[in-house]
């Protein structure tokens, strides 16, 4: 079979393109990790997953672990303790990002999936330009389009899987909350349940960027599960669990990446023009999951 070589496979995004490419059987996973004896590569390797070692700051390690390969998913990762916050701006990523690109360029990749970010300083005309971790993606998309590798782009909301793996939903006295700052009680969000969507989009375009009647090259798909306000998300989740959860406006989180992201995301939006599910995606043989559908199955095993 073919081989996707997956970046970042022991993340979120990663581990869900992964599993998504094992489950449809049409292609060969090869994860990258920095190093084989970490738990995570022990982990795939134990499930007879292909792991080799790549890091995305060495081009030549990145063109090593793409030999052979059809196809890439690719992730930067701005918050990787070796870019930030040592660099607030954190042009390490960019930096990467492009190594990823030149090294499939070389090794002739006919098919690259990035993960990528809308450019928030222009979506905001210049209101929020200290976004970096999601204008960084842009400036990689760009260099991405611009290197001729047949390519297309995957693009989240905010993770709903954030109420757990980053502690976004916080234990109270009487329940829960879920301190967002920037956000009024009626700005929605866009949120995606990355285990259950990304993968699915991600096989999608894999088994149909060779027909060019399916228009996938060089298309950006928003892959967005549900969108509402974090009042209606905490009343959903209490109502699931049967447990008091509020949501809790602040003023800050006290970094100025997290609080002018959730500015543009609460003020601008993200991906506005896109209905809900992506009927692009759905055309392509995406099931989307739902709000509820998402509440009861990550949200009440964790937190009923």
């Amino acid at each position: 079979m073919p081989i996707i070589t997956i970046f970042g496979a022991n993340g979120s995004q990663g581990t869900a393109v992964l599993e998504a490419i094992l489950a449809d059987g049409k292609y060969t996973p090869r994860a990258v990790s920095r190093s084989l004896d970490s738990a995570g590569s022990k982990a795939l390797i134990a499930k007879g997953v292909e792991v080799v070692v790549g890091n995305l700051w060495d081009k030549e390690s990145v063109k090593s672990a793409i030999r052979g390969s059809e196809a890439v998913f690719g992730n930067t990762n701005f918050w990787d303790p070796e870019i930030w916050p040592a660099d607030p701006e954190g042009k390490g990523e960019i930096t990467q990002g492009k190594n990823l690109v030149d090294a499939a360029k070389e090794e002739g990749v006919k098919f690259f999936i990035y993960s990528s970010l809308p450019n928030a300083t222009k979506d905001s005309k210049g209101v929020y330009k200290h976004i970096y971790h999601v204008d960084n993606k842009a400036v990689i998309e760009e260099y991405l389009r611009a290197s001729g590798v047949p390519c297309a782009m995957l693009l989240t909301g905010y993770f709903a899987e954030n109420m757990w793996k980053v502690g976004a939903m916080q234990k109270t006295d009487t329940g829960y909350h879920i301190p967002v700052s920037g956000f009024a009680p009626e700005d929605p969000q866009s949120m995606t349940w990355v285990a259950n969507e990304l993968g699915q989009a991600a096989v999608a375009l894999l088994n149909n960027y060779k027909d060019p009647s399916k228009g996938v090259l060089g298309k950006s798909y928003p892959v967005v599960t549900f969108k509402c306000t974090f009042p209606e998300f905490a009343a959903a989740i209490a109502k699931a669990i049967n447990k008091e959860v509020k949501f809790t406006p602040l003023e800050t989180t006290g970094v100025q990446e997290f609080d002018e992201m959730y500015a543009y995301q609460a003020k601008v939006g993200m991906y506005h023009d896109t209905p809900i599910p992506n009927p692009d995606l759905v055309a392509l043989g995406v099931k989307f999951g739902t709000r509820d559908e998402f509440i009861q199955k990550e949200i009440v095993p964790r937190f009923a």
